[in-house]
């Protein structure tokens, strides 16, 4: 897991290798590095057409690329132009729509730049064509420093990523305007956001201390003080402030009295979760027992003579009953009940409907026609029903429905809690003088850490950072990001992962990922991202929920008209009416219920709760899912193509015989080729290189950890001959010249392209070799072959099950490799694979992707390295090995942590239980919108005397959302297949 970068990336192309991956893309509409995303927190949703009202609002400004709300999250993801739009337009139009919005801390930036680079944004003025673009971009790529530039004619903006320690933004901004053009600073990609409890604020004398003390330290780009919770919030630059020197300065230039403490965002996010369902929870109690003492009056007092004579008291107009009931029910329509008459009134100021609408329109219509039967009987003295017991009870049932929702919907997010728990809250730093000298240690918040910073880490205790060991050794254990149970030893120069447990000896780490960047934060990022994707099927529910509310009261009209024509003109006898009832009433219940049983909550849950769920267990069995998209094409995977080496191989490539065909000693012959592979990178030439290490110093156990921690240039490498004139031939080899004579290491084109002859013994000898799966390296010395090597890397033990046990499940495997067909082949007979495509190059694997989609099937690609990036990106369903590059994760929809190739077969099989559960949803939320709405309009009622009550109706349409989230938590059960299962093989 070296170095492991996870980005949310959508789907997108990827140059092939060789080629140059801009990191600064043309301007266009997903994609675009001028586009700035943002995460805003949206309150009063309660269903999905309050959704797609967010949403509507959103895409109707200027400058809105794309804006997806997520009503599970209560959440909206916005990108958007930074010169058309600002923040605060984005937040008026939600609030406008009639919701609130908060933004919330920035989405971590995914990027593939190297470490230490920025990517500034900059206004550029003065620009008229596209030679004026061409000049800027010419005169910054002359700087040093600079990586990229792109620079948009049509926006006035440029991007350019630099390194901070060699050119600072101003010296960009001077480069622009000695280019003749007008240039400012807009904002950084990494523009530090820090969010901080204060303590001590006693005054307001202590508010403008701490206002001087921001506004005088440079740096600081706007802060914000929240006085009701002593909440601080400042926007810096990093490059000029580090997080941890804000809350120094603060500290020191208040003499001690605010005290700080650092918030982590996602804890906050979850206390406020965690206010909302608290909150529902009291407005259910308090309806809850306002409601009792109706029903109890209603169904338990007339059985009682003593309690029901005193409710038959006339007190004035009405008796003391009545009295009783209007005062409770009041308090619970319009106390408790106000959120739903806000939220409703929001919806149609919008011009849009919701379940609030229509939670307002079933119980107001029961509480007015209940008033006004009461004041119709003190008028007149004919007493009508009243069904004030109706009203109460469905708020009580919306809203118990509604808490249950809140808490099963916490549930779902326990992933992004525990991954929260994994890191740690505190680090030692250790402090050292000019001189490097250590002279003293500090107690900081991990969320304090800085690059560069040197931390203690005591046996037991939880690595703060990502890093490198600068002293100490110890085994660390990595199993929460890798799975892996076994202990891992780290010494000087070993990379380590933050939050992962030290368990024996000291170490001493240079933290060099923080915040954002580090492995963890960046899993955190990307299940939240996926849990907050909606899925293509999604797309149904969202229309069906966006006409739901007009046609159910369409309906309600139609049953309320039906039923009271019906029975003015005789349909039905007055033995059906209640007493002392009428035509009107009687029709006014059936088309209440049909109001109140049609939520469209339900239908708006069915998707995103089993996407949360199902992305949180994936999480927790090493399989990170990039979206809901990603989940539902995976589960129509019909082939799985397989690279070969270091996906269905260990990628540990070793040398398994080495054969000499002159009369020179073996030992020269090794030290030859060694000598000629020492200046390469290549695995091959490395496993060369320390196989002939080993065949001179095979009695010196310390050599290579002398040679990992110094090099080459260790005594254990200083046997190596000098070779002059050094190339690599990408796909053939390497030459150089070694005693003033040519020496070649590479494939049989090396040589043909050499005129060098291979006599038919040696060519035997390859081809034996490549059909036992190793690859054959010929080596020629002096324009004559001298001896061949031949070199395999093993397969992982899991491989071929895997391959068994995909086609048991109907998936066809596929092998592509840029290797030759007979090695292919052979490794291809080992684990079971019969379509294999070799000899390819990285573009290759892409065209193979291609063609087999061409018949409309869908694809998936397992592979690990940059050259698997293209094909990763064609497939459907790119599923990236977690060692391999940072490029192939980003390209990849499916990140496997653990390495191994067992979680492809977990990731398809997830994604189809998931699926499943999809499909049994909406079973839940339609059947009973299907089933319940023509019961409650009273379909059944003449033949078989069949209703259901308003506030029956209130309770199903309850149970109807809570059914469909409890079947999404269903999904927290799953449990990877074992490959005994899928291959049938009993285990004595």
């Amino acid at each position: 897991m070296r170095d492991l970068q996870l980005t949310a990336a959508s789907r997108k192309s990827v140059p092939d290798a060789g080629e140059e991956v801009s990191l600064l893309s043309a301007y266009d509409e997903e994609n675009s590095s001028n586009l700035r995303r943002l995460q805003v927190r949206v309150t009063g949703m309660t269903c999905a057409a309050c959704s797609n009202s967010v949403e509507s609002a959103l895409m109707s400004l200027n400058g809105i690329v794309k804006a997806s709300v997520a009503l599970l999250q209560n959440k909206a993801d916005v990108s958007f132009d930074p010169s058309l739009l600002k923040d605060e337009d984005i937040i008026n139009a939600i609030e406008d729509a009639g919701f609130e919005a908060e933004i919330l801390p920035d989405p971590s930036t995914t990027c593939s730049k190297p470490r230490g680079t920025l990517i500034g944004q900059f206004t550029i003025g003065g620009m008229t064509c596209a030679s004026c673009v061409n000049s800027v971009e010419g005169a910054l790529r002359k700087q040093p420093g600079v990586k990229k530039v792109a620079v948009a004619l049509a926006t006035s903006l440029g991007e350019v990523e630099y390194d901070p320690s060699v050119i600072s933004k101003d010296d960009i901004i001077s480069e622009i305007e000695d280019a003749g053009f007008e240039a400012s600073f807009v904002q950084s990609n990494e523009q530090g956001k820090l969010l901080l409890g204060v303590t001590g604020i006693a005054s307001e004398m202590d508010i403008q201390l701490l206002e001087g003390i921001l506004c005088n330290l440079k740096g600081v780009r706007q802060f914000y003080f929240d006085r009701m919770s002593d909440d601080l919030e400042i926007h810096f630059d990093p490059e000029l402030l580090g997080s941890r020197t804000i809350v120094d300065e603060i500290e020191n230039g208040s003499y001690g009295r605010l005290k700080l403490l650092v918030k982590n965002p996602y804890t906050r996010m979850a206390s406020k979760d965690l206010e909302e369902s608290s909150n529902t929870f009291r407005l259910f109690t308090a309806s809850f027992f306002l409601s009792v003492p109706i029903l109890f009056m209603r169904v338990i007092c007339p059985r009682i003579p003593l309690l029901y004579s005193l409710l038959l008291w006339r007190c004035g107009p009405f008796q003391m009953g009545d009295w009783l009931k209007w005062g409770l029910v009041s308090v619970v329509q319009f106390v408790v009940g106000k959120r739903f008459y806000v939220a409703a009134g929001r919806a149609l100021r919008n011009g849009s409907t919701n379940m609030d609408v229509l939670v307002v329109l079933g119980t107001s219509a029961s509480y007015f026609y209940s008033v006004c039967a009461l004041l119709y009987g003190a008028i007149t003295g004919f007493w009508s029903p009243t069904y004030f017991e109706t009203s109460a009870m469905l708020i009580t049932f919306v809203l118990f429905g509604k808490y249950l929702e809140s808490f099963a919907k916490g549930k779902t997010s326990d992933a992004i809690k525990k991954l929260v728990e994994l890191a740690p809250a505190t680090a030692t730093l250790l402090i050292k003088d000019k001189d490097g000298q250590v002279v003293g240690e500090r107690e900081i918040d991990a969320l304090l850490i800085q690059p560069g910073d040197i931390l203690k880490v005591l046996p037991g205790t939880k690595l703060p950072a990502d890093g490198l060991v600068v002293w100490g050794s110890s085994y660390v254990n990595e199993s929460m990001v890798t799975g892996e149970s076994a202990p891992v030893l780290k010494e000087v120069n070993s990379s380590v992962i933050g939050g992962t447990i030290n368990l024996h000896g000291s170490l001493h780490i240079e933290a060099n990922k923080v915040g954002s960047n580090t492995v963890l934060s960046q899993i955190i990022s990307l299940v939240e991202t996926a849990q907050m994707s909606k899925a293509p099927i999604q797309k149904f529910a969202d229309f069906v929920a966006s006409i739901f509310v007009p046609t159910v009261v369409t309906l309600a009209l139609f049953t309320l008209l039906g039923w009271y024509l019906s029975g003015v003109l005789g349909a039905y006898p007055k033995e059906w009416l209640p007493e002392n009832g009428n035509y009107f009433v009687f029709s006014l219940m059936f088309a209440i219920s049909v109001v109140v049983i049609a939520c469209p909550c339900a239908l708006g849950l069915a998707t995103p709760t089993a996407i949360m769920v199902a992305t949180g267990v994936g999480a927790n069995n090493g399989v990170l899912i990039k979206g809901g998209d990603a989940l539902e094409r995976a589960q129509k995977i019909k082939y799985v193509i397989f690279d070969k080496t270091g996906t269905l191989t260990q990628g540990k490539a070793t040398v398994t015989t080495a054969k000499v065909f002159s009369g020179m000693d073996r030992g020269e012959f090794l030290k030859l080729v060694a000598s000629a592979e020492a200046a390469s990178e290549h695995p091959l030439a490395k496993s060369i290189l320390e196989y002939a290490r080993h065949f001179h110093f095979f009695d010196e156990p310390s050599a290579a950890k002398d040679a990992q921690n110094h090099g080459l240039d260790s005594k254990s490498y200083r046997w190596l001959l000098d070779a002059l004139d050094f190339s690599a031939l990408p796909g053939q080899g390497v030459q150089c010249f070694i005693g003033g004579k040519k020496i070649l290491v590479g494939n049989r084109k090396l040589m043909t392209e050499n005129c060098i002859a291979i006599p038919d013994h040696v060519e035997n000898f390859v081809v034996e070799l490549e059909e036992s799966a190793n690859t054959g390296v010929l080596v020629a010395y002096d324009n004559n072959l001298i001896g061949v090597l031949g070199i395999a890397d093993p397969l992982k033990r899991e491989a071929a099950f895997v391959i068994e046990g995909l086609v048991k499940m109907g998936v066809n495997p596929v092998m592509v490799t840029g290797d030759n067909y007979r090695a292919a082949r052979a490794v291809a007979r080992e684990v079971g694979i019969t379509d294999v495509r070799a000899e390819v190059m990285p573009a290759g694997k892409a065209d193979v992707v291609r063609s087999l989609q061409k018949g409309g099937s869908v694809v998936g690609m397992v592979g690990d390295g940059i050259n698997d990036s293209p094909a990763l990106a064609a497939a459907d369903v790119g599923m990236a090995i977690g060692a391999g590059t940072d490029i192939a994760i980003e390209a990849a929809d499916y990140v496997l942590m653990k390495s191994s190739l067992e979680d492809v077969i977990t990731a398809i099989d997830l994604s189809r239980k998931t699926f499943s559960r999809i499909r049994w949803n909406y079973v839940f939320a339609m059947g009973y919108n299907v089933i319940a709405i023509p019961v409650a309009a009273g379909v059944l009622f003449p033949g078989l005397k069949i209703r259901l009550p308003p506030w029956v109706a209130g309770a199903c349409m309850a149970l109807s959302s809570v059914s469909v989230v409890c079947s999404s938590l269903l999904l927290r059960r799953y449990r990877k297949p074992r490959l005994t299962t899928i291959l049938q093989i009993t285990v004595e």
